[in-house]
């Protein structure tokens, strides 16, 4: 008997995921309250089996708004139909649903005691990415997975990924992992992160923490060893279109300021244009990589600057590394490390503000021997 196509998961089927769920996983299991959730949200899909009215197995992906990445979040089927290969179709179905929208990228963890589970993957054409350990709530650890679902192959990259450890330091996580491109991982660590946040930060102290900026990013760049150059589209002060307070604005002016006089003094090159995406994909292609502010509502639904490191390109994508994981909302370091932007979405998120500011720190460098 022919296997039927998996369909949608609704509502009315979250008693029979439910009782898979129990059945399949001693710890870590997905709720009936997140499955509710979970089937109703625009950024997932939950994909079944369903036999005679009896639902055998599903697949569940979630998709990162903006981006070509999608996670298969969890793949269970139930023990009574284990080995009638209903898990390939459902992976199958999933990596279809992720090209269904416009996903190139398909990963997932899975326990490192699970062989069958990782004979799958392996069997699929899944490639071993990463191990975290302690990632259950047992204490297993976790094996990453990845596949290039369309497209050729993933570009080489070599910059490593690192996760800010505060709200307010996406800028200096993203100086971090350039750092560690090109000249040493010891530069992955908080407190690095902390010490370079401290010396590029435009000062917010009347209002909690603030960020960096791109002068600022430069100069700590320059005095690290690293050689490089600014895109911004304006010579105004930056990130002061909301600012009310007069004495914040006094005090961000006047960081601002600094950060001018050094990077003049230093040398480094200032372009006051927008770059553009032909411009960045040439650099990229030389092996640089550019820590590039986009809009944190449309990367992560607030309204703040943000900044990614954008490192390699497909020909299709940007691939850029994004310091800011979505923890409570069930993303990993997996969901924002070398993360696929469409040219299009890569080229609308890069600006912030109403005025549509546009800017980036490129860093130059070589590509290492391989």
């Amino acid at each position: 008997m022919s296997v039927p196509r998996p369909r949608p998961a609704v509502q009315s089927d979250i008693p029979d995921l439910d009782r898979i769920e129990q059945a399949v996983f001693a710890t870590d299991r997905i709720s009936r309250r997140s499955f509710r959730k979970l089937i109703a949200r625009p950024t997932a899909e939950t994909l079944v089996i369903e036999i005679d009215g009896e639902i055998c197995g599903y697949a569940m992906i979630l998709f990162r708004a903006g981006a070509a990445l999608a996670r298969l979040y969890s793949l269970a089927v139930a023990p009574e139909h284990a080995g009638k290969g209903y898990g390939k179709v459902l992976l199958s179905a999933a990596e279809k649903a992720a090209m269904d929208h416009d996903r190139i990228l398909l990963r997932l963890e899975v326990r490192e005691d699970n062989a069958a589970a990782i004979a799958l993957y392996r069997g699929s054409g899944y490639r071993r990415i990463g191990r975290v350990e302690h990632y259950y709530a047992d204490g297993m650890s976790a094996l990453r997975f990845e596949k290039l679902l369309r497209g050729s192959e993933a570009p080489a990259l070599y910059t490593p990924f690192y996760e800010q450890t505060t709200d307010f330091t996406c800028g200096s996580a993203c100086l971090l992992m350039a750092l560690a491109r090109f000249r040493s991982k010891n530069f992955l660590d908080p407190v690095w992160e902390i010490r370079l946040w401290r010396e590029a930060t435009t000062v917010f102290m009347l209002s909690g923490p603030g960020g960096c900026e791109p002068f600022g990013l430069a100069v700590v760049a320059r005095e690290h060893g690293l050689d490089p150059e600014i895109w911004c589209s304006t010579d105004d002060f930056l990130f002061l279109e909301t600012v009310r307070d007069t004495e914040k604005r006094r005090v961000m002016e006047l960081a601002q300021t600094d950060f001018r006089a050094r990077v003049a003094a230093g040398g480094v090159p200032v372009h006051h244009e927008p770059f553009t995406l032909e411009w960045l994909r040439g650099k990229l292609a030389e092996g640089y990589v550019a820590i590039v502010l986009v809009s944190g509502y449309l990367m992560m639904g607030k309204k703040v600057p943000h900044w990614v490191l954008a490192h390699g390109d497909d020909g299709r994508h940007i691939f850029v590394h994004d310091p800011w994981v979505e923890e409570e909302h069930g993303e990993t370091a997996a969901d924002a490390a070398s993360i696929p932007l469409p040219y299009a979405i890569f080229d609308r998120i890069a600006c912030f503000g109403r005025s549509g500011l546009r800017a980036a720190v490129l860093i130059k460098g070589n590509l290492p021997d391989v």
